[in-house]
């Protein structure tokens, strides 16, 4: 079965989506979003709706929904060519 690959729109939409529902469900508006990580309201709504927003002002969102780890592991993993190198790391 082959993966239908996402495109990185709706990578951004999915994650602006997430962000929406945690930021609705910790009773946190658009407003007081923007306040609390230094952003144009406008650029929170814009977030919300396409997706778009700066990596910082992303990262900065995540520490107000605290919910960093993902962008901690960001880039992390390794890819190995054989088993030996799995074995020679985990050594």
């Amino acid at each position: 079965m082959i993966e239908q690959l996402k495109l990185p729109q709706d990578v951004a939409l999915d994650i602006a989506g997430r962000e929406k529902k945690i930021r609705r469900s910790k009773k946190i508006t658009q407003k007081e979003m923007s306040e609390k990580i230094g952003i144009s309201l406008g650029s929170v709504k814009r977030f919300e709706k396409t997706g778009e927003i700066s990596f910082v002002a992303l990262i900065k969102i995540a520490f107000v929904l605290n919910d960093v780890s993902a962008f901690e592991e960001l880039f992390t993993r390794r890819e190995y060519h054989s088993i030996q190198e799995v074995i020679d790391e985990n050594s």
